[in-house]
């Protein structure tokens, strides 16, 4: 079974699943599903969109160079099978699978390291700018203007309610 890549956002296109546009230059384009091929029709560059994959590598937002990234590369050379390779293989994609994952984690937390300062240094900026805004609890104590008005209840006399159900007429 072979499991190719979409050409739009790189995802796995599984047998029988998705589309594929042959070029007039028999160049095969294979696209995951009909978003893909839709954003391909319309000449849409996948590093400026920003779901694909590429997008993510070349913004630095998943990791671009790793050395277990070479165990997912097509190879179009035939090899013969060796029963003790293919198992020691069968083994290794486990190991090989568990470090590819602590290193992503390991890259996003260095992407993420230094957010809850920055967002923090901003939250004090903006109440340095806008103080006069914010007032104390005790000031609205001391001046009751300073709150919002409650509900103010009017009373309509007997007159001017028969005056407007006549207008309404």
């Amino acid at each position: 079974m072979r499991l190719e890549k979409c050409w739009f956002c790189s995802s796995t296109v599984y047998p029988g699943h998705g589309i594929q546009f042959v070029r007039n230059d028999a160049k095969i384009f294979r696209f995951c599903r009909s978003k893909c091929h839709k954003n391909f029709k319309m000449k849409r560059n996948p590093r400026k969109v920003k779901w694909t994959k590429a997008y993510r590598r070349v913004h630095g937002k998943d990791m671009t160079q790793d050395s277990t990234f070479e165990f997912e590369r097509k190879r179009n050379r035939p090899e013969r099978y060796d029963r003790n390779l293919a198992e020691t293989v069968l083994k290794a994609i486990p190991k090989i699978d568990k470090i590819r994952v602590t290193r992503e984690e390991r890259h996003h937390k260095n992407r993420m390291k230094g957010k809850k300062e920055k967002l923090q240094k901003e939250a004090a900026k903006e109440l340095e700018q806008s103080i006069s805004l914010v007032k104390a609890p005790s000031a609205l104590q001391k001046d009751p203007s300073l709150t919002l008005p409650q509900k103010i209840k009017v009373s309509v006399s007997q007159r001017q309610s028969e005056d407007n159900n006549a207008m309404e007429e």
